[in-house]
């Protein structure tokens, strides 16, 4: 199986991009009953190359620009292929010690790589933990959110006191886990305020405050907000210092969601604007299965007080109590999760760290970013293009001046070529093209390829 898959990543270039199929292709290829009898491995490998193969999109294509990317390396497959061998269930440090040891550890290794604040070290009252996404990273500080919130108060004649109806604070181009976040943990999602954003996509600070206002006037009580760093859209940084100070006074819970654009930090050049305002975060979250060559799933969440997401998290069963637990001197993850069990996913990170190395993922990032303000420079050139915004790190966001509709068919013909994909957002009112460079087997010829194909069809 090794073997097989080293063969795919060889065979990369070689392909569509996209597949060529329709609806109802792969199953109708599928024998309706599941078989009896054990099946020899050379024969499902066969399947794989007949059926699965030709209807995958190639994530790791080096001609992928689309979304952003899903990065995946040797070594972090070896890590998953540890993980899945050893079997380990790490819901609890008594479950397996090692499982939450190495977590804690490398998460500490990794925020000190970013230049994140001391607040989100083990070593103090923060800490950090791996989720599967970014979604359920924004979902668990919601909740711990909503309980510090909440939490029951009584007046002195022990009466609870009532509590104000609770709303949360996104841009318009938050990710929309904040939204599925704030209907999972109760608040509804007609309680999140969608900011505006201003002419480079970032969250518009007077109609940030004016919302705030607006909502403690009329007995509302602002408690959590979510500031992006790299939006989906456009790649845009929130000014997160500058949304700190108005959400000071209502001591709500400031989530940074930086799932994409967090690993540029690893880069001491491109730090300044993603760190920005850390230290004034409760919690902060990126994806290294996003651009740090970890493949999915990774979300390294850190949080300053983890007491906060353990007491809205926890729950200790009389077949969970332990010495160790009791003691109150490990962590169990379970508490700050929302399944129970968990797999050894600290593995793949410590593998990626330690096989590459940190100078590694900064060069990883920085061609990147380099080729980005290259096919920027490109599309600017171009009388027939016009270049949204300028590029944030990796990420180009391009139309053309013949308009919307233009822009639109362009980039399906692009994509219906297979080979190659972008995908497209709203910036600024218009239709965009982004070109997301970040693959774990890109080039700057496919970044130049792709622009050559591009000119060809407009």
């Amino acid at each position: 199986m090794i073997d097989w898959v080293a063969d795919y990543w060889a065979s990369l270039a070689a392909r569509r991009v996209t597949p060529d199929v329709r609806p109802g292709d792969v199953r109708s290829q599928l024998p309706p009953r599941p078989p009896e009898s054990p099946v020899p491995l050379a024969d499902i490998l066969a399947d794989l190359d007949r059926i699965i193969l030709p209807a995958l999109t190639h994530w790791q294509h080096p001609a992928f620009f689309g979304y952003f990317p899903a990065s995946a390396s040797g070594p972090s497959i070896l890590g998953e292929l540890l993980a899945a061998g050893l079997g380990v269930q790490g819901m609890l440090w008594a479950t397996s010690p090692a499982c939450t040891e190495l977590e804690a550890h490398v998460l500490d290794w990794l925020r000190d790589l970013l230049g994140l604040p001391k607040r989100f070290a083990s070593a103090g009252a923060g800490g950090g933990v791996i989720q599967d996404s970014a979604s359920s990273g924004v979902l668990v500080a919601m909740v711990a959110a909503r309980e510090r919130a909440t939490a029951r108060r009584t007046n002195a004649g022990g009466v609870t006191a009532s509590a104000a109806p609770l709303v949360a604070y996104a841009s318009v181009d938050a990710h929309s886990s904040v939204d599925k976040a704030a209907g999972i943990a109760g608040i509804g999602r007609d309680a999140v305020r969608k900011v505006p954003v201003d002419g480079l996509g970032r969250m518009d600070l007077p109609a940030l405050a004016a919302a705030v206002h607006a909502d403690v006037a009329a007995g509302r009580r602002p408690f959590f907000a979510a500031a992006t760093v790299g939006s989906t859209a456009c790649g845009a940084i929130d000014p997160l210092p500058a949304i700190a100070e108005i959400l000071a006074p209502h001591s709500a819970w400031l989530h940074v969601d930086a799932a994409w654009a967090g690993a540029a930090a690893i880069c001491p050049e491109l730090r300044g604007a993603v760190v920005a305002g850390a230290e004034r975060a409760d919690s902060w979250g990126f994806n290294p299965h996003k651009w740090l060559l970890v493949n999915f799933d990774c979300h390294a969440l850190w949080v300053s007080d983890r007491q906060a997401v353990v007491s809205a998290l926890s729950t200790k069963p009389e077949y969970l109590r332990n010495a160790a637990s009791e003691s109150g001197a490990v962590i169990d993850y379970a508490d700050w999760q929302v399944p129970l069990g968990r797999r050894f996913r600290a593995l793949k990170l410590w593998m990626t760290l330690r096989m590459l190395g940190a100078a590694a993922l900064r060069e990883h990032v920085r061609r990147h970013v380099a080729w980005a303000r290259e096919f920027a420079a490109l599309v600017a050139e171009d009388p027939r293009f016009e270049l949204l915004l300028a590029p944030n790190l990796s990420l180009v966001c391009f139309a053309l001046t013949a308009g919307d509709d233009a822009t639109r068919e362009l980039l399906d013909r692009l994509n219906a070529t297979g080979r190659c994909l972008l995908t497209h957002a709203h910036v600024g009112g218009r239709y965009a093209i982004r070109m997301a460079i970040g693959g774990a087997t890109t080039g700057r010829d496919d970044v130049l390829a792709t622009w050559r194909l591009l000119a060809s069809l407009a």
